[in-house]
């Protein structure tokens, strides 16, 4: 199975900013290594067809609790069958949107890899439900709250929550060694919302949390509201938090003419809220992504987080 990359990271971009379609990537598994420099390799495998992502397997996976099918996007580090590598585990980040962000976490991470810059970890992609529109998958799997003025269906974040727990943890780590304390969780957009509620909902569940542009704003700030919640009953916050958004995401003068929000502000009082409560284990980074629109910021706020959390001393 082969995909085009461009054209699918393409498509993708359109769905995070605009609801709209997209395909999702064909994966291959291989077992040729990558070349040391992360360039074309001699004994890389041949691309006739489609360009391949080394390393890397699709699973499918059914949620019990909706009935859905999904598919999920694994990708080993460079190191993970050496023979020398056979009784290490290694951190996992797992990504929303996998069609999309598995791609530009693959590409990402090729170099730093390969040149020793990062510490090796497995990547995992989720899918959107097989046989839907993604836009619409999406809508409704990473948002946690019904919201009336949106159209379409909303508020199944729960439920896709407890299918990443109960069903896509447990077979990455049955599958694969997997260092159980060391995940992390990424996402754009309503993926950035799903992981702010993981955060505040059960946050030893993830150890690290990398969220570009999230709509915070979705059903009138509600995750404002189960922040409130978690500090009026928590006296910590176990985790470390990357948020990012781009500085063109707000309405008005230097935003975007089609923005509606000001995530920006949002950003900025979320992070000044989490910061005032003092919490002895959270740590927080924040960006503001220099001339970054919704549909640009991942990749730019995905590779200074993941910088922060694995580059080598």
């Amino acid at each position: 199975m082969r995909f085009s990359p461009w054209l699918a990271i393409l498509a993708a971009t359109i769905v995070l900013s605009a609801c709209g379609d997209a395909r999702r990537p064909t994966v291959v598994k291989s077992a040729s290594a990558e070349g040391a420099a992360g360039a074309a390799d001699a004994n890389a495998p041949s691309t006739a067809g489609g360009f391949v992502i080394e390393n890397s397997t699709v699973i499918p996976l059914r949620s019990t609790v909706s009935g859905r099918d999904y598919e999920i996007y694994i990708k080993t580090p460079p190191g993970y069958d050496k023979p020398e590598n056979a009784g290490r585990r290694y951190p996992v980040l797992y990504l929303t949107d996998g069609p999309y962000t598995f791609q530009v976490a693959s590409g990402l991470t090729r170099v730093p890899f390969n040149h020793g810059r990062f510490r090796e970890f497995i990547i995992v992609g989720l899918s959107y439900a097989r046989g839907e529109v993604p836009a619409d998958s999406r809508r409704r799997d990473l948002t946690p709250w019904r919201d009336q003025e949106i159209n379409g269906v909303t508020g199944g974040g729960e439920a896709f929550f407890t299918f990443l727990k109960q069903a896509v943890m447990p077979l990455v780590e049955t599958r694969y060694r997997v260092d159980r304390a060391d995940r992390t969780l990424a996402g754009q957009s309503y993926g950035g919302l799903f992981g702010l509620w993981v955060a505040f909902h059960e946050p030893e569940l993830f150890r690290n949390y990398i969220l570009t542009s999230p709509s915070i704003w979705f059903a009138d700030r509600a995750v404002l509201q189960s922040e409130a919640a978690y500090a009026a009953s928590h006296k910590d916050l176990p985790a470390r938090i990357y948020l990012a958004t781009g500085s063109r995401e707000h309405p008005g003068a230097g935003g975007c003419a089609d923005c509606d929000n000001d995530m920006v502000a949002d950003q900025t009082r979320l992070a000044a809220i989490l910061n005032s409560r003092a919490y002895p284990g959270l740590e927080i980074r924040t960006n503001i992504v220099d001339d970054g629109f919704h549909e640009t910021t991942f990749p730019i706020g995905l590779m200074q987080g993941l910088q922060w959390l694995y580059l080598k001393g």
